[in-house]
């Protein structure tokens, strides 16, 4: 009964904020489309923070040169085509006639300026770092140029979310300069924006809601979205974010738990969408904080101490595949005979070889409204600690609202931290110069390695691998990479997340959806009641 009275009252508190706008477009006949996500994007600075929560912003409100299709396939966005002119140019021609929310026009100017910046991102910089310059030919034409050969030039192009560069030019009333970026801070652009999307932003409550009302000289005429008013509402509680869209408080919901699945699944007047996911959920070992963790053979006892298969088939009910690499089938640098290790036998041997058999104690910390599977992520820290005592180790864990955690994961605030990560570039690469490069703070390379980790020799072997553009050898060098990742055990793999996305039947939500977790809503279509 109590349970239940919180849940309520979770429901209540949650959905408070959304009668204002419903009561407030009862008349309209524009249609309106409410949607839940787990949480708020942290900023509006889209370059601020690499994290889906920004990428989705960033296909409401702007528009990439490419985008990914859902056969994973690029097409034309601001960029209509694109040519290789050598081995380290690409050239992209630009679309005519796009508006930016200001009233400014779209030119070749705004994509440099916007190179420009992401290469100066803490988050973005690693992946633009092959890119040395961008060149304006003329005001439709930019020319992207690499120091070297780089196979994946135009992947980098699906994160090119070109900036109104006159809009963010500049020092605001406040004296601030308008293309500052700060990190969890008061800048001008994590407060205003200018894009050329689909949707502009006609008010913001940080953490609370975003209203947004179609952009009236959007360019893509040939897009069938219908949607004029769209009303963005974190609900961090999952049962709170299902029992809203149940109750028709809001039409679109994401992500949805595996414990509900079933339940959606079968519920009336609810569309239901799953995909198998590539994001890779693991727990980094900081050998920053914890001397032992130096030790290759402790990080291996680890390894082979937590049974992935167990946490993935009775935790999580199946709702995602254990994991022995960061690489998911179907990836370059995928080796398919890595499979999960649980062997408790050998994990108590190599504990003893290295001088640990009495173990010792770390602190664990993850957020609980990230992932999909949100609601179990203390009894994921749960398991995990209760298999990790097998080999006399004691974890103490603390999990924390993701606003919360990001903060902390920055200043690598405990001995394990969970991380999980989809390639940014759909590619095996993205994994390793995120997670396992030797962290750089210039080049931003090794950003979200909060195992502090360094092996020159395996960055080498990315860093070949990014220069070679036969696949076949690159996907070697990339398995090979893999292959020593996973015998050196900087971290513990532990499952690839599937994801699932629900909505009310009359929005047609599957032909938006892919797998890279972006919904393209300003394509969404929904039907009159």
């Amino acid at each position: 009964m109590r349970l239940t009275t919180i849940l309520l009252g979770l429901l209540m508190g949650s959905l408070s904020l959304l009668p204002l706008t419903c009561a407030a477009m009862a008349d309209d006949k524009s249609t309106l489309l409410r949607v839940a996500y787990d949480t708020d994007p942290v900023s509006l600075d889209i370059h601020e923070q690499l994290a889906i929560g920004m990428l989705q912003l960033s296909h409401l409100a702007f528009d990439p040169l490419v985008r990914w299709n859902r056969n994973l396939q690029l097409e034309p966005r601001l960029a209509t085509d694109w040519e290789r002119l050598d081995d380290t140019t690409m050239r992209l021609h630009l679309r005519h006639g796009v508006t930016f929310h200001s009233g400014n026009a779209f030119t070749a100017k705004d994509v440099v300026w916007t190179v420009q910046r992401l290469k100066r991102s803490p988050d973005f910089r690693a992946i633009f770092a092959p890119v040395e310059r961008v060149e304006a030919v003329d005001d439709f034409t930019v020319d992207l140029r690499t120091r070297q050969p780089y196979p994946l030039l135009l992947n980098l192009a699906t994160y090119i979310f070109p900036m109104d560069s006159q809009f963010y030019t500049g020092t605001s009333a406040k004296g601030q300069d308008k293309s500052e970026i700060v990190k969890n801070g008061n800048s001008f652009a994590s407060n205003h924006l200018s894009g050329t999307g689909p949707f502009e932003i006609v008010s913001r409550q940080p953490g609370t809601r975003i209203e947004f009302k179609r952009f009236p000289k959007y360019w893509d005429d040939d897009s069938p979205g219908n949607v004029d008013r769209l009303v963005m509402t974190p609900i961090a509680e999952s049962a709170t974010r299902v029992a809203a869209l149940l109750a028709g408080d809001v039409d679109f919901i994401s992500p949805v738990p595996f414990s509900a699945v079933q339940r959606l699944r079968h519920a009336d007047g609810v569309k239901l969408v799953t995909m198998p996911g590539t994001r890779i959920t693991m727990l980094q070992l900081n050998e920053q904080r914890v001397p032992a963790f130096r030790d290759a053979r402790v990080r291996r006892a680890f390894a082979y101490a937590v049974n992935q298969t167990a946490i993935a088939e009775r935790l999580l009910k199946g709702f995602a595949t254990p994991a022995a690499q960061m690489s998911p089938k179907g990836y370059a640098g995928h080796v398919s005979t890595l499979t999960p290790r649980y062997d408790l036998a050998r994990a108590r041997e190599l504990m003893r070889d290295a001088g640990y058999g009495d173990g010792f104690s770390v602190t664990l910390m993850a957020p609980n409204n990230r992932y999909v599977n949100d609601a179990q992520t203390a009894q994921v820290a749960l398991a995990i600690a209760a298999m990790l005592a097998k080999i006399n180790v004691t974890v103490e864990f603390e999990t924390l609202p993701k606003n919360q955690y990001w903060a902390e994961y920055d200043n690598r605030a405990a001995d394990m931290m969970m991380m999980g990560w989809y390639s940014d570039t759909g590619d095996s690469a993205n994994f390793f110069e995120y997670l396992t490069f030797c962290p750089d703070p210039d080049t931003g390379a090794g950003r979200y390695n909060a195992s502090e980790y360094c092996n020159p020799q395996i960055d080498a072997l990315v860093d070949r691998a990014n220069l070679t553009t036969r696949p076949d050898a690159r996907a070697q060098l990339l398995r090979q990479a893999e292959q020593a990742i996973h015998d050196d055990a900087p971290f513990i793999p532990l499952y690839w997340q599937n994801l699932a996305w629900a909505a009310a039947e009359r929005v047609d939500i599957a032909p938006v959806l892919n797998v890279m977790n972006m919904p393209y809503l300003g394509d969404v279509v929904v039907r009159s009641r």
